[in-house]
């Protein structure tokens, strides 16, 4: 279907598959949530009846709250009060949640509900929420997301987009099998610090038993023996990874790691082989964290470093010309040919978002040129001897990322060469508008 009516999910935007996209009255209504059929029911549902369902008696309210992992009520004596307006208002926008509203004294005392005010119901952890303080709109939705979500959440592509969604953008991650006999004890230490930073970080277990997570340990550069270990992330501009300095689980530990990395003493961890053996032997020299400064930075030299993923099949096309690249200048002192493997080795200074991607850092200025010519052995020479002139990339030629801010979304992106998640061009908005435009133009018609 999405390769035959292209036409159709142009006019209405479709950029990316699966979209679920409801047409209410002339409205339209993109679908953002989870993948289950539950989670799909649930928002049709709020886009085809009232946001807050009315629980007029005991049995309703009972069987709301009964039937639910998480449900929120409002309790307004009042049902059209500026608070009770402001309820509705959430309820309406925040798909991810069902809303019941009450005025019947009867459901307050079964709810044990002493006041007017918004309660979270939950089968987790202390079981409800009460919201306290002035009901303001931007409040109310912070309370929901910060409560909704378990003090330890078990990763899966259910829980993904609910925790890397939210506000909280810093996430204690627990690699652990579920198969090891002391899982629940490690998982009830991790829980029992959770409560300390409820609010402020995030903590999360990944179980290692799982394939799908293979990827995120591999991203991580971890090894099911090197678990149970934590890895704290930090979602800002970009992905900040940070290992904690001992390998112990114990409270203390995991209380030290993680306000070490809040307090900014515990530095940002990169992911780096060790140096191997007769890495400067073959004309093409391996490069790796631990000697990537040394070599690229020597200012006497001209180096042409290849950043490569070992999966990708472009790098795999290029390499053996990058060879027969290192053949030609294996005998001049003053031109280096390196690669290093941009998924096992990381810095601080550069970011690879693409793969192959090379580049040439000058010599006597430490000057960083991209290169973006033909993948050739002449024009990969070329742009060497004009001193990074041919071929070089302009500076608005970095693909910013724009899409989920996961760790699967993350992967995509760099797997598909920056155009999976990457954001829209102002020329290519432009373009959508002229034919949302002409469109809008014909239906008139």
């Amino acid at each position: 279907m999405l390769h035959v009516e292209t036409e159709l999910a142009e006019r209405y935007g479709v950029r990316g598959y699966p979209t679920i996209k409801f047409f209410r009255e002339g409205k339209i209504f993109e679908y953002n949530g989870g993948r289950t059929s539950d989670e799909i029911i649930r928002w049709l549902k709020k886009k085809t009846g009232p946001p807050a369902v009315d629980l007029s008696s005991v049995e309703d309210a009972k069987k709301f709250v009964d039937s639910n992992e998480v449900a929120v009520v409002g309790f307004f004596k009042d049902l059209e009060s500026a608070d009770a307006k402001i309820f509705k208002s959430v309820a309406s926008e925040m798909d991810d949640f069902v809303f019941g509203i009450t005025d019947d004294d009867v459901v307050y005392s079964e709810l044990k509900a002493s006041k007017d005010g918004v309660i979270l119901f939950k089968k987790f952890d202390e079981g409800r929420n009460e919201y306290e303080g002035e009901l303001k709109e931007e409040d109310l939705k912070k309370f929901l997301k910060s409560n909704s979500l378990p003090l330890v959440v078990e990763f899966s592509h259910e829980t993904a987009q609910k925790i890397f969604g939210g506000d909280i953008k810093a996430h204690n991650l627990l690699f652990i099998s579920k198969e090891s006999s002391d899982y629940e004890s490690r998982v009830d230490v991790f829980r029992k610090v959770a409560k300390e930073f409820k609010g402020k970080v995030l903590f999360v277990t990944i179980n290692t038993d799982d394939e799908d997570h293979e990827k995120i340990m591999d991203f991580f550069g971890l090894k099911k023996e090197d678990t149970p270990t934590m890895r704290l992330i930090k979602l800002e501009e970009e992905m900040a990874k940070f290992k904690p300095p001992t390998e112990g689980n114990s409270e203390s530990e995991i209380r030290d790691f993680v306000n070490g990395v809040l307090e900014g003493k515990i530095k940002q961890h990169l992911l780096s082989e060790d140096i191997p053996e007769g890495w400067d032997k073959e004309p093409v020299k391996v490069l790796v964290g631990k000697n990537f400064d040394e070599v690229a930075f020597d200012k006497s030299k001209n180096v042409l470093v290849e950043f490569y993923a070992p999966w990708c099949g472009h790098c795999k096309q290029l390499a053996p010309i990058y060879d027969e690249l290192g053949e030609k200048y294996k005998d001049r002192d003053d031109v280096v040919i390196a690669k290093m493997d941009a998924t096992a080795n990381e810095l601080e200074h550069t970011k690879i978002n693409s793969y192959p991607t090379i580049k040439l850092y000058k010599k006597g200025t430490n000057e960083v040129v991209e290169y973006n010519g033909e993948r050739t052995l002449e024009g990969i020479n070329k742009f060497i001897e004009t001193d990074g002139e041919y071929g070089k990339a302009a500076p608005d030629e970095v693909i910013e990322f724009n899409g989920e801010r996961t760790l699967e979304g993350i992967s995509r992106f760099i797997e598909t060469d920056g155009v999976d998640g990457a954001a829209v061009k102002e020329e290519e908005e432009a373009e959508e508008a002229v034919r949302e435009d002409a469109q809008a133009h014909r239906d008139e018609l």
